[in-house]
């Protein structure tokens, strides 16, 4: 290869390069646009343009600039993009990659995919058929993404004999509704996709028009670059460990979304609020690299062994933290086949995290023709709703404004992404106070030089919490007792802790003080908060810890999830009838207490905690 060559392949290495989406309703000829920019710059390979004009020829269909991107046959056939085509070409400024997304309403999902890569959008609106449904639609759609430069393209011009009244309404129209959705059009552009006007060459058909061209807007869209000024943030793909060769690295991998990472630096974990230090940067079979930026696969070592698990967003120290919650104010837009409804079990998924949400209630769904809102309580296919999300666990997560990568989420039903949304507040649930108490305990934990997973190696088992509940009649403590023995005969580490030991020890404090056992606790949620502490404790130290308390509710159960490391936690309720709506894993008749011992241990045998089932 010449030093000429050498030099050219270097410099298209170096080049800037931008991802444009062009959306609109169907038939509005963003296909013929981005044909059009592609012939008239010649970026086109060569004998292209006159392959499709002889495959029309022979087909005795009109020539059509949308060719050069519809290659599917299908799609030819039905005159429609059907999924969101790339293309490239370059300026003397810069390369860039155009993606043409479907205007038809049932490929809205294939438009959200090719306009979530993006950094700008060309949105095109038929100058004869004027502003419709899925021209605002897109247009919300590409607010929901975070997408603010946009450039309007009024185009087939032509049909309107070029007319300016047609272009300044449409223009006015719209530049409306786009700031109410927080858009602020970049330019409007009365163009022909057909004839070519105003797309890389001004229009002598338009004279009245002395603003920029296609190919002009595009080279002067600015590209934001890597987020390298934002704060860290890291989901956690997976924690991995190597032994072979005396190598005992944990590597906590990831890609990096925002800001960056080196060795030195102090990381905090959310929404546990763990936190160490860097020890080094690792990736795969290449030199250690002094920091990550966005867009690395990468993973780092840390000084300290703590418990991480996938999901978790790393984060730096002094950088603004992530948001923690249970509750979520969400802008969705709903693609399922069936409606977004209450009291079912959806998974949301942001960055790697994936967990249980129920919708509790729908604010108000937005017609995105016009920006009315409607009283419902649920969300329709292709609708846009505000809605409040109830998650099984803690989330962290970031509000769309602050971080858009981490203010975004997916929503899949029956196994299928059925919708996606943006996160624009966080509502203050019973959990807030004691969620804030675990991650402070979290970043101030004085940590033992024993980790872990030395002490599961050591003890042949992972730490996990076995709850007995039941009504107050029920022997939970003698069947407490009886798994404490059983386990202790097996080798496991095990320890029996009733809530009285907590109630009158560590809670002496606050212990209750009526006589009538009727009535109700004020401090039992208290009481609840500082078992779970008490149990951290001991699950820290690798224990099965066997707790027993009456008539634990779903809430209790949570609340003591909040508290905890997450180990693995097994809910027993004792008794025949269930009194409360607590959500159990084994329900066990009362008497017979080494069987119901033995159901237990080999609950925790199948879950993996107890590491020689056999014995």
């Amino acid at each position: 290869m010449s030093l000429i060559k050498q030099t050219e392949k270097a410099d298209v290495k170096q080049r800037e390069v931008m991802n444009i989406v062009i959306v609109g309703h169907v038939d509005h000829g963003k296909s013929t646009v981005i044909g059009r920019l592609l012939a008239d710059t010649d970026s086109l390979p060569k004998g292209k343009l006159d392959q499709v004009r002889e495959n029309c020829r022979r087909n005795s269909k009109p020539f059509e600039y949308a060719f050069l991107l519809d290659a599917l046959k299908d799609e030819q056939a039905q005159g429609i993009t059907i999924d969101a085509a790339r293309c490239f070409f370059k300026t003397k400024k810069r390369n860039y990659i155009i993606l043409d997304a479907p205007g038809h309403i049932e490929f809205l999902k294939n438009m959200v995919t090719g306009a979530a890569n993006a950094e700008a959008a060309l949105l095109v609106i038929d100058a004869q058929e004027g502003i419709m449904e899925n021209s605002t639609r897109h247009g919300y759609l590409l607010s929901m993404l975070g997408i603010k430069q946009v450039a309007v393209l009024v185009n087939k011009m032509d049909l309107v004999e070029y007319n300016q009244e047609v272009y300044e309404d449409i223009k006015k129209n719209y530049a409306t509704f786009l700031e109410k959705v927080g858009i602020q059009a970049t330019c409007f552009i009365p163009v022909s996709g057909f004839h070519g006007d105003n797309i890389t060459r001004h229009s002598e058909n338009m004279p009245w028009y002395g603003g920029d061209t296609v190919l002009d807007r595009l080279d002067l869209f600015h590209s934001a670059g890597l987020p390298v000024d934002m704060p860290f943030r890291m989901p956690v793909q997976g924690v991995y460990k190597f032994t072979q060769d005396g190598d005992y690295r944990r590597i906590v991998a990831g890609t990096v979304e925002t800001g960056r990472i080196k060795a030195g630096d102090t990381v905090v974990f959310y929404p546990s609020g763990k936190k160490s230090k860097v020890k080094t940067i690792e990736t795969f079979n290449a030199p250690e690299p002094d920091e990550a930026v966005p867009g690395m696969a990468t993973g780092f070592t840390l000084e300290d062994q703590i418990y991480i698990t996938r999901g978790e967003i790393a984060t730096v120290s002094g950088e603004a933290p992530c948001r923690i919650s249970r509750k979520i104010v969400t802008n969705v837009f709903w693609l399922g086949k069936h409606d977004l409804v209450k009291d079912k079990e959806y998974l949301i998924k942001i960055g790697t995290s994936k967990i249980s949400a129920t919708l509790i209630e729908v604010v108000k769904v937005m017609n995105a023709s016009d920006l009315s809102n409607e009283a419902k309580d649920y969300v329709g296919r292709h609708e846009v709703a505000e809605c409040i999300f109830d998650l099984k666990k803690d989330i962290a997560f970031d509000l769309n404004n602050e971080n858009p990568v981490t203010g975004r989420f997916v929503i899949i039903d029956d196994y299928e992404i059925a919708g996606g949304g943006i996160i624009v507040d966080q509502v203050k649930d019973k959990y807030s106070r004691v969620r804030d108490y675990v991650v402070m305990r979290n970043l101030k934990w004085e940590k033992s030089i024993i980790g872990r997973d030395l002490r599961s190696v050591r003890y042949k088992q992972k730490p996990a919490l076995v709850i007995i509940t039941g009504d107050e009649a029920s022997d939970k403590k003698e069947l407490a007792r009886e798994v404490e023995k059983l386990l202790f005969d097996n080798g496991e580490y095990v320890y029996f802790l009733g809530i009285g030991n907590v109630v009158y020890g560590v809670d002496a404090d606050i212990r209750a003080t009526q006589s009538d056992k009727s009535l109700k606790d004020p401090n039992r949620q208290e009481h609840i908060r500082r078992l779970g502490e008490v149990a951290n404790v001991l699950l820290d130290a690798g224990m099965i810890l066997v707790v027993t308390a009456v008539e634990l509710t779903a809430d209790e159960i949570d609340m003591i999830d909040t508290t905890v490391v997450p180990p693995h936690i097994c809910v027993v309720w004792l008794g025949d009838k269930v009194t409360t709506d607590v959500k159990y894993d084994i329900k066990l008749a009362e008497g017979d207490y080494k069987k119901n011992a033995s159901i237990i241990r080999k609950h925790l045998s199948e879950r993996g905690v107890i590491f020689n089932p056999l014995l």
